[in-house]
Parts: C-alpha cells; structure tokens; sequence
C-alpha cells in the first residue's frame, strides 16, 4: 500500500512538472518604461486585454526602459519586456550599451508593434535645427539609455559630439519635460511613440517645439546604422504648426527563453486577435499589424510567436 501511494505521489509530481513546463505559467512580468512614456500605459492596455482574453496572466510593471528591461529579464525578475529594436539588437551581439556587461542573449522575440520616434524637443523658438543644439543644454537621456544612443548617433550624424558640442545633461522623460518647463534645459532627446505624455502635458502649459531633422543628415545616419527608419510625426499629434521628419526605432515586446510556448503563443494571440479592442483604447493601437510585427531579423522568435505567426501566414526565425 505504501509503494502504491508513492508511485502516485511521484506520479502526480511528474505531471505538475510537465505542466509547468509545458503550460502557462501562474503570473507573467512585464516590465515597461516610465509612468509618463508611451511604454507604461501601451502596455497596461496590453496586458490588461491578454488577461481578458487568453489563460496566461500578465502584469505591467514600471520599467527603467529598454536596457534596464533587458537586465531584468536576464536575473529572472521579469519574464517580458519592451525594448527599443536598436537597444535589443546591442544586448544580443554585446556592444554599445552592453559593451562592458557583455551581451545577454538569453531571449527572444514575441513581436515588434509600433515604431518609436526620436523626438528632439524644445521650448524655445529659435531652435530650429539639430545645428542650433550646438553649447546649448540638452537632455540626452539617462546615461547609458536607449534614448543617450540616439541622440549621440543623431549628433554625430551633424558632425557633432554628445561630450564637446553641447552640455549634455543626463535626463529620464518626466525629468527632462520638468527641466524644459521651468527653463533649466533648452532642448531634450525622448525615443518613445508619439504622441508621448511627458510632450503633451509640457505643451499644455507651455509653447513647445519639435525639430526636424533634413533628409541628406537622415540618410547619413541610416546607411551609418541601418536600424534606423526615416518617419514623418505629422502636425496634428502636436498641434504643431507644421510636420516633423525624423528617424525612429521598433518598439518590441521580448521574452526569457524560458517562458513556456503557451504563454509566448497567448501574448502574440491575445495582442493581433483583438487589435481593434486595443486600438480604442490607446492610439498606439492603431498601429498594430502583423507583417510588421514579423519583421524583426537582429534577434529570433520565441517558438511560441513564431507558431502564431506561422498560422497567419508569417514566417520568422526562431530561436533554437
């Protein structure tokens, strides 16, 4: 009798195992950005809509964005993330921002949703150009961001050096939209989906500005680093008096290898199959759509995804 209910004990054991294994797990942690970016409140109506709609449970969290996101999920404290499609691609193959930590490879892609522009804003008129930034005050970003990346690339595009051309301040979003509105920067670097909050609640109390970059710079930059898109912010997301060219980014939501191919399955399911839920709840919902969610090639598809994909007639690769 003994023997028989160990045998089912060990039974039982080996078959919460595989379910753990195999199924979906009891919480998901998706670590986002800042309370004021585009990231915190696109990815609470995302989880909240995976939730409702598939048996994986996710929960957002506040994140210190994309590379910070990256370290989370590396040390087992979040099992999602988003990361900018640059930041993703450093991770993997160890360089600029992880050139010191070394790469951290141990994810994979779910599905890239929407594009994150480089949005170099201001409260005073008479900068106009990238060239005006010049022995001005400029946020570039928390040192070591995504964002810092950005606007050293973008700088160096026009010739110009983060440390010798202007006084770099190091800055998060809410931070650098305090210090435009009270004067104490002339200029701030934000890489997020616009319309941004920490943007348009500056712009409530206060004229602000967004400067264009020019074509021939814009091309520079891309062929320099082909991670880069050439986007067009039209007036209107700002009211602004005119539209604003820049380049932008992917915005992707990545996993820990581990996670089973269910959960993977039910996030990209629980994302595409109600996108026009999604849409009326946030703007960047609108830009939700499969082709280029399949798009990213620097880092390859949890299994899961790539099931997903593959019944929707996207192939992608997949991590082994």
């Amino acid at each position: 009798m003994k023997k028989f209910v160990s045998l089912m004990l060990a039974s039982l054991m080996m078959v919460s195992v595989l379910a753990g294994c195999g199924g979906a797990t009891k919480e998901l942690k998706f670590t986002t950005g800042g309370t004021t970016g585009t990231y915190y409140g696109f990815g609470t109506v995302l989880a909240g809509q995976i939730n409702k709609s598939t048996e994986s449970t996710v929960t957002a969290v506040e994140g210190k964005g994309s590379k910070g996101n990256v370290v989370l999920m590396d040390m087992g404290d979040a099992q999602l993330g988003f990361v900018q499609s640059d930041v993703m691609s450093y991770a993997y193959d160890g360089t600029n921002l992880f050139a010191e930590e070394g790469k951290i490879d141990n994810f994979s892609t779910l599905a890239a949703l929407y594009m994150e522009q480089v949005q170099i804003v201001t409260c005073n008129p008479d900068i106009k150009t990238v060239e005006d930034l010049r022995g001005k005050n400029v946020s570039v970003g928390e040192g070591g961001s995504g964002v810092y990346f950005n606007a050293v690339d973008v700088l160096s595009a026009y010739g110009m050096d983060v440390e010798k051309d202007i006084n770099a301040k190091f800055l998060g979003f809410s931070d650098s939209a305090d210090a435009l509105k009270d004067g104490k920067i002339d200029a701030a670097f934000l890489t997020a989906g616009a319309p941004t909050v920490a943007v348009t609640e500056l712009a409530a109390g206060k004229e602000t500005y967004l400067v264009s970059m020019d074509q021939e710079h814009i091309d520079a930059l891309i062929a320099q680093s082909p991670y880069y898109t050439a986007y067009t912010i039209p007036a209107d997301v700002y009211d602004l008096a005119e539209d604003v060219h820049t380049v932008a980014v992917g915005a992707v939501v990545v996993a820990r290898d581990d996670i089973s191919d269910e959960d993977a399955y039910n996030v990209v399911a629980g994302i595409f199959d109600h996108a026009d839920e999604i849409a009326q709840a946030h703007d960047k919902g609108k830009e939700l759509d499969l082709e280029f969610a399949a798009s990213v090639t620097s880092v390859p598809y949890h299994p899961g995804a790539a099931k997903y994909f593959s019944e929707h007639g996207h192939d992608v690769p997949v991590k082994e």
